[in-house]
């Protein structure tokens, strides 16, 4: 018998600490359960600290798929989620990041530290490069994002970056207005190019 097949595979990037507001892991749990409830798959880098064990102890709970792909360095630095549904255990940061990609179908970025900034910045260039169709979402949870959103308009406003590629990229506060937008959009796209990177 055949495992069914997730209705969607959702890519979240997050802090490995939990920030500190409550509502910050409040809201992790609250996409991972969403993900579960709704037959989905989360797809995330694998650590069971901070936002990141959050989101994916949640979503198992509600009887989702949890795929965690984590490189060896980091294994015991963000304490691998063994937890999950699948872990791959991978060389490098870049093959991390396109593997995460590739399992995706849309992604979403968190509150969180350097390393959510330079996933989200990542998988927005690959989109505007054509490597890829797929939705990107950016959860403004209580402002956190509100200076990195000025200064992306700072650039369409100095001319580095055209209004089109602002519109790649889904700017919500409200996480259950958003998940659904990001699905609805990641759930046909076309055959993408992440193996040419």
């Amino acid at each position: 018998m055949t495992a069914t097949a997730p209705a969607f595979s959702l890519c979240v990037y997050c802090g490995s600490r939990p920030g500190a507001q409550p509502a910050y892991a409040e809201t992790a749990r609250a996409v991972g359960r969403w993900i579960g409830e709704h037959g989905g798959q989360l797809v995330y880098g694998g650590g069971r600290n901070g936002l990141m064990g959050e989101v994916a102890r949640a979503t198992l709970e509600a009887g989702g798929r949890v795929v965690g792909i984590i490189p060896q360095a980091l294994v015991d630095k963000e304490m691998a989620n063994h937890d999950c549904t699948e872990l791959h255990v991978v060389e490098t940061m870049h093959e991390r990041k396109r593997l995460m990609a590739e399992h995706a179908n849309a992604f979403l970025a968190l509150p969180g530290g350097i390393g959510t900034f330079e996933e989200f910045f990542e998988v927005w260039t690959w989109r505007q490069l054509g490597y890829h169709d797929k939705p990107i979402g950016l959860l403004n949870q209580g402002g956190y994002y509100d200076g990195l959103v000025n200064f992306m308009q700072t650039g369409v406003d100095q001319q580095f970056m055209g209004p089109w590629q602002m519109e790649l990229v889904r700017i919500d506060a409200d996480w259950q207005r958003l998940l659904p937008e990001l699905v609805q959009a990641g759930g046909v796209t076309p055959a993408d190019r992440l193996e040419q990177i």
